[in-house]
């Protein structure tokens, strides 16, 4: 282990495939910090973080050699062990540290750091200078298109009680017309059959009331009894039947639903994925069309197994006696405005719990997925405490709709109960009048009984039925939502080989309409050239790249590839004739050869395999699996670099005639960028035409044309390198400021800060500390607890066995 004074600013140079073991200690570490920082703010960084960051040790862990200028001292690490080591005297370097670290390393910046040092010094005196105004680029940037966004408005829903959604939601069953209808008849005979029982006991009651041996539709009791149960046992292989094919008709629906809406989502443009999140977009077609699927299968079933009944039921009922039917009727219309009131009531409700379903799935989702940096940041509690506030929200909605349910089912079960004394208490009367007997009484009571069960299956069908309305809602908003363009129609591009020109563009993101990127862009790429286009951070230059890629449309102007206007193409066609490496490479769950073979999916195996070697993946050779190598979520198991250089052979295999690359080798070590460059050199020998996203000096040099964006949405100026170099203009000012001298020395102090904020600091800490030490305490009462309960347990059974032993 190295030694290393406390407190102190140390720095160790690493290459990507360098391991990097810190002893536990007390130290802050910053790894790569400004691996892909903007030139603007590259220089001014490492001087502000070591003249800030407070004692422990700081350890920073980095490629870049002007990190380190402010530092006291180098480690160089090569494979697993030092390479050199060097300490420095205020801004005095061992030169020999750096020595392994070839200039491809360098990176220009646009940042004039005398005036950042002016800025540094003035903020001691007036602490408030410190603080971020708002500028007029974020007070533009406040103005949000939302039109892409989903409705996140959790009230009504279009049109009367959603009768509209009603209707689109049996139009999504028409494809199971057939199966729904023999469904039906199954259910019209198992309703049949048990609508048919209450009248065969009250006629069995009035045989059974006789004195004499009677019988029943012409038949002894006992044949009577035996033909019973064959119906019934009819009614319940009818009632299977309607279960079994309703189960499988829903999810046939759901299946249909969920590949359909996933279709129209990765078909919508980029302005939409900006708008919304990706969480509610899973909760859409998860949750929802489950709903959906259930309202329109097993819960029309129940709908139409209620009607069916309570329509029979009332017939019956009239049939028996008119006078008791007339009582009992007075109770239906309360209880059907009831149910009409709930089941909107019910809908909102549902809808309100749909939308807090989706933002905790995207608070996991989001969370989830970067645990790590959470991890580092000791932030498990704080995110523990974010997702159970959302999971609260949908608590506090659900106790919401159990009460409303509980209400609306417990005053109708109580009105059912009432009506059912009130039919006693006239139906006895008429019984001893002679008006009816005890079997039609008894059949009128279970009828009255059915009927009421009917009705009570009615309002819970409304319920559900709303709530599947909510769900659908947000379904068919995202089935609704045409993206700007489509992917399909156009013209066709069969060669993208031609010269690309920005004609008079004029661009801002949909969701920042007012914060222009471009004003009047124009330029030229000849065909099969190698440009690189630099700039200042927020420029446009990745913006360029989204433009190609039609992934956006300018406000006015044109975007050419060989004088074709690319609003006028095939976007797919266009795509296929480009690659891409981005600054941050984007591997999905798979192996590695899935990975490469993304960009052309018939590819074979010697293709990927010439892909890897070409984009320098040897590295694969090292895994026991080779091309088979799982590479996790994201492609989590393998370092930034190897992530890169699988993006890099992924674009190579497409052999696009464009290909844009974003900082593609700004996670690769000197050694490794040297064996990639030479790999995209041979790909740009031939007539590919090759845009590069340039932070490194290295992929400047190797341009044959510099494009230079200037901070007013124009090209500020262009020309070769040595043209660029060559003369005073905005170019040859980036070089300047990273090449032309030593950083100005900070001095190393604590942060400056005012007493106020200095107490308010110490209170958050002390509060922090308080949870903390309550947490802790919980927990290992939580603990005692269920030692306190073993013991207990423990104790209780040694008591049992000493009674049995003194019984024997």
């Amino acid at each position: 282990m190295l030694p290393t004074p406390r407190p102190f600013a140390g720095c160790i140079l690493h290459a990507s495939k360098s391991p990097l073991f810190l002893s536990q200690c007390s130290f802050r570490s910053l790894i790569s910090p400004l691996t892909r920082s903007v030139p603007a703010v590259t220089p001014s960084i490492p001087a502000r973080v070591v003249g800030h960051l407070k004692a422990p040790t700081r350890t920073f862990c980095t490629r870049q050699k002007h990190v380190g200028w402010n530092l006291q001292s180098f480690s160089n690490l090569e494979g697993q062990a030092l390479r050199s080591i060097g300490f420095q005297k205020r801004s005095q370097i061992t030169r020999h540290a750096l020595r392994s670290f070839s200039s491809t390393s360098l990176r220009y910046t646009t940042h004039h750091h005398h005036q950042n040092h002016e800025e540094h010094t003035d903020s001691k005196d007036d602490p408030h200078k410190s603080e971020f105004g708002r500028s007029e680029k974020a007070s533009k940037a406040a103005q949000v298109n939302l039109s892409a966004r989903l409705r996140k408005d959790p009230g009504t829903v279009g049109g009367f009680s959603g009768f509209g959604e009603i209707w689109r939601l049996l139009k999504i069953a028409r494809p199971e017309a057939k199966w729904l209808g023999v469904a039906f008849c199954f259910l019209l005979v198992s309703s049949a059959i048990s609508m048919s029982i209450p009248f065969s006991i009250g006629k069995i009651l009035d045989v059974a009331t006789q004195t004499d041996d009677g019988k029943l539709f012409g038949l002894p009791m006992n044949q009577f009894y035996v033909a019973l149960g064959g119906v019934l046992c009819i009614g319940a292989m009818a009632n299977y039947g309607r279960i079994i094919l309703l189960r499988v008709v829903g999810e046939r629906i759901v299946t249909r639903l969920r590949t359909q809406l996933y279709k129209r989502t990765y078909t919508q443009d980029a302005e939409f994925f900006d708008a919304n999140r990706v969480g509610d977009l899973i909760s859409r077609l998860s949750s929802d069309t489950i709903i959906v699927g259930k309202s329109i299968t097993q819960n029309l079933s129940d709908g139409l197994r209620a009607l069916v009944s309570g329509a029979a039921g009332l017939v019956m009922m009239l049939y028996t006696s008119a006078t008791l039917t007339g009582v009992m009727s007075l109770m239906i219309p309360p209880i059907g405005i009831g149910a009409f009131f709930y089941g909107r009531t019910i809908r909102n409700i549902s809808r309100k719990i749909q939308k807090s379903i989706g933002d905790a799935t995207k608070v996991a989702e989001e969370r989830l997925g970067n645990v790590r940096t959470s991890q580092s940041f000791a932030g498990e509690a704080q995110e523990v405490g974010r997702y159970n506030k959302q999971v609260r929200k949908i608590f506090k909605l659900g106790i919401k709709e159990a009460l409303v349910s509980a209400t609306f089912f417990s005053t109708t079960g109580f009105a059912g109960n009432v009506t059912i004394l009130a039919i006693l208490v006239f139906g006895s009367q008429q019984v001893k009048n002679g008006a009816i007997s005890i079997g039609e009484l008894t059949s009128f009571l279970m009828y009255t009984a059915y009927a009421g069960s009917s009705l009570f299956g009615l309002s819970s069908f409304y319920s559900e039925l709303m709530k599947g309305v909510g769900a659908a809602s947000r379904l068919f908003e995202l089935q609704d939502r045409e993206p700007s363009h489509s992917l399909t129609k156009g013209k066709k591009v069969k060669s993208a080989k031609g010269t690309i020109t920005f004609e008079d563009v004029v661009f801002s993101y949909p969701t920042r309409p007012a914060v222009t990127i471009f004003d009047g862009l124009n330029f030229s790429i000849p065909a099969g050239s190698n440009v690189s286009i630099v700039g200042p951070s927020g420029g446009g230059k990745s913006t360029v790249s989204s433009l190609l890629l039609r992934f956006y449309s300018p406000s006015t102007g044109k975007v050419l590839i060989n004088g074709q206007d690319l609003e006028e193409v095939n976007v797919k066609s266009l795509r296929r004739k480009i690659g891409i490496v981005s600054q941050e490479p984007v591997l999905f769950s798979g192996t590695i050869a899935e990975n490469i073979s993304y960009g052309k999916p018939r590819a074979t195996r010697t293709e990927i395999i010439q892909a890897a070697r070409r984009a320098n993946c040897q590295f694969i050779s090292d895994f026991p699996d080779g091309l088979e190598t799982y590479v996790g979520p994201r492609g989590t198991q393998l370092s930034g670099g190897q992530r890169q250089r699988i993006a890099i052979a992924r674009a190579i295999i497409k052999e696009p005639d464009i290909i844009i690359l974003d900082e593609a080798t700004s996670a690769l070590d000197a050694e490794s960028e040297t064996l990639v460059n030479e790999a995209l050199a041979k790909l740009m020998a031939g007539s590919t035409t090759t845009i590069s996203i340039a932070h490194r000096l290295s992929t400047i040099k190797r341009s044959e044309r510099i494009i230079v964006l200037g901070t007013n949405g124009k090209v500020a100026e262009e020309g070769t390198y040595a043209e660029l170099t060559s003369r005073e203009g905005a170019f040859s000012k980036l070089m300047e400021s990273q090449l032309g001298g030593a950083l100005p020395e900070y001095p190393r102090r604590e942060m400056e800060i005012t007493e106020r904020e200095a107490d308010e600091a110490e209170r958050i800490r002390e509060e922090q500390e308080r949870e903390e030490e309550e947490e802790v305490e919980e927990a290992e009462e939580e603990e005692g607890k269920v030692e306190e309960s073993d013991d207990e347990r423990e104790a209780n059974v040694r008591v049992e066995k000493k009674a049995e032993e003194e019984k024997r």
